[in-house]
């Protein structure tokens, strides 16, 4: 995630980073340039169309279309944010849920259950990384602190291993009783938490815009962009070449950064900063434990 300061106007405009539209886009920039000035060309150079040609009334098809393709893209941006923002909320609330258990488990634990207590403050954050990685779909053990009698199976479902592990941990403890069933049931709650955020988060994974809407909106900006000059060009001759790849770039950079912050958990420049979160949660549950 890009760490900026949101008032700072004249760094944004002048600022460019690897996640940026405009490198994104700037061989599309150099072919609509191309395509822009051939037609203005072949309209008033070659075939020499007066400015009160049939062509020029295609500009009121834009006119109509315009309100109907800013509705889409604002929707498109809206719904991709609000799936950028839930699994924000839900990391959130994974950071929130992991120190109230170390909390709970600090003052549930006597001070000389030495292994449990280190047990825990290897494992809660654990799952952490866990979750990162396989939202991911790369695993990287080295991430993944040892504890004995636990190694995790890359072939299946790493976070629910931790997770299991977890709780068969607790529950020996209850049958150890070092702690009590009014204990257990006060911890119940982050314990299924976190499968709760897990499955959460999943769901905004897999789940992304239905493909008919997604190749619908890129096919409308293309054709709307492409048939521009055709009609403009004998408003504004040769300036219709800037004029149609700003209003490209303006169109297909909302697509763009909807594509990127719909998935908010890969490694693009405004994905979330899950690898921060992680190692924040490793350091106040060992800060509690």
């Amino acid at each position: 995630m890009i760490d900026y300061n949101p008032k700072a106007w004249f760094t944004f405009i002048f600022r460019f980073h690897k996640g940026d539209t405009v490198r994104k886009l700037s061989p599309m920039f150099i072919g609509l340039s191309i395509y822009s000035a051939a037609v203005a060309y072949i309209e008033m150079d070659f075939f020499k169309l007066k400015a009160d040609s049939e062509l020029k009334n295609i500009v009121i098809v834009h006119t109509l279309l315009g309100f109907v393709i800013s509705t889409l893209l604002v929707f498109r941006t809206n719904t991709a944010y609000d799936r950028w923002w839930e699994g924000r909320k839900h990391w959130g609330s994974l950071v929130n849920n992991s120190r109230n258990l170390a909390i709970k488990l600090s003052a549930i634990l006597p001070l000389t259950n030495t292994a449990s207590r280190e047990y825990f403050r290897i494992m809660i954050p654990n799952y952490a990384f866990a979750l990162k990685n396989h939202l991911r779909m790369n695993f990287i053990g080295g991430e993944l602190e040892t504890v004995t009698g636990f190694t995790a199976d890359t072939t299946k479902h790493v976070p629910n291993q931790i997770a299991a592990h977890i709780l068969a941990h607790i529950h020996e403890l209850y049958r150890q009783q070092q702690i009590s069933g009014e204990q257990l049931l006060s911890i119940n709650h982050e314990l299924q938490a976190f499968t709760d955020i897990c499955g959460a988060c999943e769901r905004i994974r897999n789940t992304p815009i239905p493909f008919s809407y997604s190749v619908f909106i890129k096919k409308f900006i293309f054709f709307y962009v492409m048939t521009l000059p055709l009609g403009y060009v004998f408003t504004v001759g040769y300036l219709i070449i800037p004029v149609v790849v700003f209003v490209f770039y303006v169109l297909a950079s909302l697509e763009l950064i909807a594509e990127e912050i719909e998935d908010p958990f890969g490694f693009d420049a405004n994905d979330l900063p899950t690898d921060t979160i992680s190692a924040n949660i490793r350091k106040h549950v060992a800060e509690i434990l």
